[in-house]
């Protein structure tokens, strides 16, 4: 038996609730992995209720999450039985069930981590560390740039923000409130508070003429990616990836024209298209991690609290990667 977090009908964060279930038992190409950590993302937010994801409807019942990190228990009947007892992290792809203390894998997703690596910021590379490197490619950022990245205290936000200043750009982080901004601010960025009236005014002031906005990263879409599409000089480049504010930036192909900036949309199909897929990606994301080049910042709940971390996650009352700790 194991313990799983069990949604039965569509709904509010309510509807997750802890169950004890029969362990499952890994298939061809599967291993078991007895969690520890598992993250947690919007989409599920958006699966629970009843929305269609990039993968179709959920199905009822499920046990969400798609991220996990532990030590493999059962391997497949034709899976390398050296990978018993060691920690990994894997993304499960179109299949759910990170939220639990077993869950099954695909073998070839399996990374393995470094003695030194928790599980919990593991899971805060696998997933959503691939999507940055995803934008990251299509930003392009050098040296040159001034960098906007707006819910710059979020798990993707903190990593854009440490990869752009790595880079040698000048970085303007966005983000709700003092204390997230002083996170933008310890990964070395300018914060800037877009919960304060006339934010926008606030950026431009700090840049001046001299070095304005070249690249904006914009996961929130609604005014506040609008605005950070007007803070673009011409010439420069938008990569959008999502809208957490619940409503697509407003923008027309005139306004691309008439100020003269790059558009693109860096996750999705575009992601899923690129050349060598993007298992690579998380590869990388994971070896950074290592390395110390990027360090992620965690929310942690209990996983009996997976309704309250989903309830957490969309008050914006978390910072970084939301991740349910069994």
């Amino acid at each position: 038996m194991m313990q799983a977090i069990v949604q039965r009908a569509y709904g509010g964060p309510e509807v997750l609730v802890l169950e004890d279930v029969e362990a499952p038992d890994p298939g061809t190409g599967q291993v078991r992995v007895a969690v520890t950590a598992a993250g947690v993302h919007l989409l599920d937010a958006t699966l629970r209720e009843g929305v269609a994801g990039p993968f179709g409807r959920a199905e009822l019942p499920l046990t969400p999450g798609r991220e996990v990190a532990g030590v493999v228990d059962a391997v497949g009947p034709d899976v390398d039985r050296s990978w018993l007892g060691r920690r990994v992290v894997a993304h499960l792809g179109v299949l759910s069930g990170g939220y639990a203390t077993r869950a099954l894998a695909p073998a070839a997703a399996l990374l393995p981590l470094a003695d030194h690596v928790t599980e919990a910021d593991a899971v805060a590379m696998v997933g959503t560390g691939r999507t940055a490197l995803g934008i990251l490619e299509e930003a392009a950022i050098g040296p040159d740039d001034t960098v906007l990245v707006t819910s710059a205290a979020g798990g993707l936000g903190t990593l854009l923000v440490q990869a752009a200043v790595q880079a040698g750009a000048r970085v303007v982080g966005v983000a709700g409130g003092a204390a997230k901004s002083a996170l933008v601010a310890s990964y070395g960025a300018h914060p800037v508070d877009y919960l304060e009236p006339g934010w926008p005014r606030e950026v431009s002031d700090l840049l001046g003429d001299e070095r304005p906005v070249t690249v904006a990263l914009d996961g929130v879409g609604g005014a506040v990616g609008r605005a950070a599409f007007e803070l673009v000089a011409p010439g420069g480049r938008l990569v959008m990836f999502g809208w957490t504010a619940g409503e697509a930036m407003p923008l027309t192909a005139q306004d691309v024209f008439e100020r003269g900036v790059a558009v693109t949309a860096a996750i999705g199909a575009r992601m899923f298209a690129r050349p060598g897929g993007i298992q690579g990606l998380a590869r990388e994301a994971v070896e950074r991690l290592g390395t110390g080049a990027w360090r992620p910042t965690t929310t942690g709940f209990p996983l009996a609290d997976a309704a309250e971390a989903h309830r957490a996650l969309a008050g914006r009352r978390t910072t970084g990667k939301v991740v349910l700790l069994t």
